[in-house]
């Protein structure tokens, strides 16, 4: 069997792929338990075997409890969303990979902590975890439903997907409000982008302390530092090129780029941000009412608020440009 095969048929052998890597990965966990932090599984760093080992193997040996359950038990509609649990679970063990290539910038950066390469490996078996799960839980869920295991769609033998007749169930355009999603999330960069540009051009808002902001030359490479010093801060750059992949999801240009880059990219940004700006646009509207107090005394709270927390307004907007783009371009199912 192909790859290219192997991946079509993909609701036949998700819950049992999803049941062989939950065990794996719950082996892996034990065996960590009980001999020391191995394997990448310390995430607190010099526990050893009564902390996260010991609570991975059992969490994710419940998780293959539940997937044998979905092959088991494939009408039984509340095990599907119970799988989305473990897709959770998943994407917690695994968050730090997707935000993984920040660190991995050595050549704009300096002085950076090196990497854990066990722990970066684990992270990223966890988010193939993710994706297993995922493709199991909408399997199953699609079996209780009765419709189409592969597309969704609900005609069998007329050749129809959810988009409709075979014959027009190619390329359609773009929902109106996924365009509208797709301005929310450039708009959402805007002021993150503005900031940081007027920061490397010289005027500061927001920033009281002396020095360059956004610019420290103990982390930032020559290349950085020559770069900001001719107005350019690469994160802005970063960001901008963030606004284009929303476009390329809601325009009729994206449409001549290759589709799978663009629907991998647009939901690995929008798992990595949404959750990330949520969490420092939280942290800056504690700091702005005082209830905490942050090593960032020379930077006012509302740039941490506004400007950081856009990437959780854009994370979201991009999930739902994502999800029609990818819905916009499916081909017709040629199993239903």
């Amino acid at each position: 069997m192909t790859p290219k095969t192997l991946l079509a048929t993909w609701p036949s052998w998700a819950a049992r792929a999803a049941l062989v890597w939950s065990l794996l990965y719950a082996a892996g966990a034990a065996l960590a338990a009980l001999t020391g932090p191995a394997f990448g599984y310390a995430l607190l760093a010099k526990g050893t075997g009564t902390g996260p080992e010991a609570g991975a193997a059992v969490l994710y040996g419940a998780a293959a409890v539940l997937a044998y359950a979905l092959l088991r038990r494939p009408g039984v509609r509340w095990l599907s969303t119970a799988a989305w649990a473990a897709v959770a679970l998943c994407l917690t063990s695994g968050f730090p990979a997707l935000l993984s290539p920040v660190h991995l910038l050595f050549f704009l950066s300096r002085n950076q902590d090196p990497v854990n390469w066990a722990a970066l490996a684990n992270q990223f078996l966890a988010v193939l975890g993710a994706v297993l799960w995922g493709c199991a839980a909408l399997a199953h869920r699609r079996r209780t439903l009765g419709v189409c295991p592969y597309c969704g769609g609900r005609g069998h033998g007329a050749g129809t997907t959810d988009a409709g007749p075979a014959e027009s169930a190619g390329p359609v355009p773009v929902a109106p409000l996924a365009t509208r999603a797709g301005l929310v999330a450039v708009a959402a960069l805007v002021p993150y982008t503005v900031l940081k540009t007027l920061w490397a051009l010289g005027v500061t808002p927001g920033y009281t302390g002396t020095g360059r902001p956004g610019a420290d030359p103990e982390y930032t490479s020559d290349l950085g530092l020559w770069l900001y010093d001719h107005g350019v801060d690469i994160t802005a750059v970063l960001a901008l090129l963030g606004m284009a992949l929303a476009l390329a999801l809601t325009r009729p240009w994206g449409r001549r780029l290759p589709r799978l880059p663009l629907v991998a990219l647009g939901w690995t940004g929008a798992g990595a941000l949404a959750p990330f700006g949520a969490f420092l646009a939280a942290f800056g509207v504690l700091a702005w009412t005082g209830a905490i107090t942050v090593g960032m005394a020379d930077h006012a709270p509302w740039v941490v608020a506004v400007a950081y927390g856009g990437f959780c307004g854009y994370g979201l907007a991009l999930a739902r440009v994502t999800r029609v783009y990818q819905r916009a371009t499916r081909t017709a199912c040629e199993r239903c």
